[in-house]
């Protein structure tokens, strides 16, 4: 576990490495973000003010030799929701800080002087230098320009124009092990990080000391257990290396749970032009293609690819349902090349992908583009958001800002952050999810895709109300212990199925740090996180009515005709562990 908190004070620029309190010693990842801020930022501060703080942890298994363990926790008040946020992503940045002993990374303040700076992390600590010469430069660019300046091996968190002009739609990018983008995407992370006027972050974890393990025998006995479950799920260990996560857009659209067209219809016309397959087939057709690929080194599951055009010319990777979802269905856009355009510019702009998609279908309900034109929100996001005009303004600060500009009601958000790629009253654990939330609309805070529609860890009929408020909570819990792992999400599809990956978890955990902790423990932990969530938005100002749903989706959607049925008292039983 990393013995040392490096603290970074923008105001006077000045940095520090701290002993870890005795209250953190035990969390990691989500845990401990979520920790610092609710203790340390003023639920009512300006989210892009100096009292904002921006918290980087690695997870408690992070940079070990469990497979998948590579994840980074992003910690803040977010400028989108105004509410606590968690962001983790992949990469490489989390394993070396984790090697170099820290803990989590915690920067504060407000720089007086109007210009920018570069954080370097090492064995040393922090330092601070002022650096202007990429401001204004798209993430690509960076990356690369700082990988030659100062070594390919080094991790890179960067903004781009976005975070520059602190959208509230902007991320923090990422350096993937090939010098590719992974993304903190959601809820504003790269304004935070503008705000500071910090434009990227390097990491070199030369000199550091490593992880060390309690009990290595028994780490490796675990460690084979749980890979060797993630191999043996079919989910992980055969659709999502071979179709990406984009293999749901068939299953979804079966379902009638493929949100189209702004939320209108729950199929889509063209599935068979966006699938994981065609996916799949496309890359593998195409030079230097890749259709399995890891974000992190360690990952068996392999879910990412690398997406080129006919001419070998790489466009994107990390090419997720969610984003084809959003371009292909939410926008109605059947090109898929147009599609990975789209991913290309949110990453090198730093835009979320989610909520640039979600934001773009509100533009086309606004009748900013036409419906389905795929090169239109590629130049929004390229000549209007990349250079900040009015208009670029209004569209990167999500869709909640497109939607009320312009007059809308059917704007899909819940506490202002967009709705990803499940229909809430087709697949009904979905939107209990939705709405409860601490971070606004997320569908990785509480997956019931896994058992309502792919029937992993059981089964809840999505279209009954029966048994969802449950599901919802169990797996939010669940969720919230897995992100301080550091480990990726999809984790969760063997231990919801296979009891010996569940304990593998937490007995690696065990292993590491020379603990006995039991599952009880571990739903204990996530109960807690949850709990130290909702009350830094409660006293953020949010309210039990800040837990629902779009007006709109009391519409029924065909192709079932359903509804969002479920009274706010109903919702609110969420609440009640």
């Amino acid at each position: 576990m990393g013995d040392k908190i490096i603290r970074i004070n923008m105001s006077n620029l000045t940095t520090a490495v701290e002993a870890v309190p005795a209250e953190w010693a035990g969390l990691g990842g989500r845990g401990l973000t979520s920790t610092v801020v609710a203790k340390e930022v003023p639920p009512m501060c300006d989210a892009l003010g100096k009292y904002n703080k921006l918290v980087f942890s690695p997870g408690l298994l992070t940079a070990t030799a469990a497979a998948n363990s590579g994840r980074l926790s992003a910690g803040f008040k977010s400028p989108l929701t105004g509410g606590i946020k968690e962001s983790n992503a992949g990469g490489t940045a989390a394993q070396k800080l984790e090697r170099l002993g820290i803990k989590a990374v915690i920067i504060e303040g407000m720089p007086e002087k109007d210009t920018w700076y570069a954080i370097h992390i090492d064995n040393n600590g922090a330092t601070i230098k002022e650096d202007v010469q990429y401001i204004g430069k798209g993430n690509y660019e960076v990356m690369k320009a700082v990988g030659e300046k100062m070594g390919e091996k080094l991790g890179v968190l960067a903004i781009g124009p976005a975070g520059e002009f602190k959208m509230a739609a902007a991320n923090i990018s990422v350096k993937d092990p090939d010098g590719n983008i992974r993304s903190h995407g959601r809820g504003g992370a790269g304004a935070v990080m503008g705000s500071k006027k910090i434009k990227y972050i390097t990491v070199d974890e030369t000199g550091g000391p490593g992880v060390s393990i309690a009990d290595p025998e028994k780490f490796k006995t675990q460690a084979r257990i749980f890979a060797k479950a993630m191999l043996d799920h079919p989910v992980t260990g055969q659709g999502l290396p071979t179709y990406g996560t984009d293999v749901l857009i068939n299953i979804l659209n079966e379902a009638g749970g493929l949100p189209t067209k702004n939320f209108r219809f729950g199929t889509v016309e063209h599935p068979e032009k966006i699938c994981g397959e065609t996916v799949h087939d496309t890359i593998a057709s195409r030079p230097n293609g890749v259709t399995a690929h890891g974000c992190h080194a360690g990952c068996i599951i392999k879910c990412s690819q690398i997406y080129t055009d006919k001419d070998g010319k790489y466009i994107t990777s990390g090419f997720e349902y969610e984003t084809i979802w959003g371009f292909g269905c939410a926008c109605n856009i059947a090109d898929l090349d147009d599609i990975a355009k789209n991913d290309w510019v949110m990453d090198d702009v730093g835009i979320d992908s989610i909520e640039g998609a979600v934001l773009m279908s509100v533009a086309m309900e606004a009748g900013i583009i036409p419906w389905g034109d795929g090169k239109a929100t590629y130049r929004l996001f390229d000549e209007d958001i990349r250079k900040g005009t009015p208009l670029g303004r209004i569209l990167g600060n999500g869709a909640g800002s497109v939607g009320k500009t312009y007059g809308l009601t059917r704007i899909p958000v819940v506490k202002n952050q967009g709705i990803p790629a499940y229909d809430p009253r087709s697949v009904k654990g979905i939107g209990i999810t939705y709405a409860t939330s601490t971070m606004g609309a997320d569908h990785t805070a509480g997956y019931t895709i896994a058992t309502n529609i792919l029937k992993v860890g059981g089964f809840v009929d999505p279209l009954s109300k029966e048994g969802q408020v449950e599901l919802s909570r169990n797996l939010s819990i669940a969720t919230a212990a897995v992100d301080s792992t550091g480990f990726c999400i999809f984790v969760a599809f063997p231990a919801l199925d296979i009891p010996e990956c569940f304990t593998a978890i937490y007995e690696m955990i065990n292993a590491r740090y020379g603990l006995s902790l039991t599952a009880d423990d571990v739903v204990a932990l996530g109960k807690s996180i949850l709990k130290t969530e909702r009350a830094f938005n409660m006293a953020a100002g949010m309210t039990n009515l800040s837990d629902r749903l779009p007006e709109f989706f009391e519409e029924p959607i065909p192709p079932h005709n359903a509804v969002w049925d479920f009274s706010g008292e109903e919702i609110d039983e969420f609440w009640n562990f």
